[in-house]
């Protein structure tokens, strides 16, 4: 499956909703414009629940926008990651680097008081 991505904004928080394969190519790319584009944000919630492989292109692009938002004041925060994905990411040592997260995490970051409802919706499929 290709990866799949949906962007809900709201003024300062930014969910990306990915799914499928998270592997080196057209996607991954499309995963950095995504991400790179909201500079406006607060915070970037990348809603992992649905990635179903990744590789060192994947993980070297999550590497790379973790070390951008904190470059830039942004928050990322990995959310509900597959039980394969937090595999990966616990041997490769970035659990103890990114910030990884639950479900509930990413509700109580969208009430926080800060944001407001609704800029942006929508899909791309790579």
């Amino acid at each position: 499956m290709p990866l799949h991505i949906t962007i809900e904004q709201t003024a300062d928080v930014a969910v990306l909703q990915c799914a499928g394969r998270m592997v080196r190519g057209r996607a991954l790319h499309f995963l950095h414009q995504a991400v790179t584009s909201l500079k406006q944000a607060r915070i970037i919630v990348l809603d992992v629940s649905r990635v179903e492989t990744i590789d060192g292109g994947g993980l070297g692009e999550l590497v790379f926008l973790y070390g951008w938002a904190r470059g830039n004041a942004i928050q990322l925060k990995l959310v509900n990651p597959s039980t394969f994905l937090c595999e990966v990411l616990e041997r490769t040592g970035l659990t103890r680097v990114m910030c990884i997260s639950a479900v509930d995490d990413a509700v109580e970051i969208l009430c926080m008081p800060k944001s407001t409802t609704g800029n942006a919706n929508w899909v791309a499929v790579f």
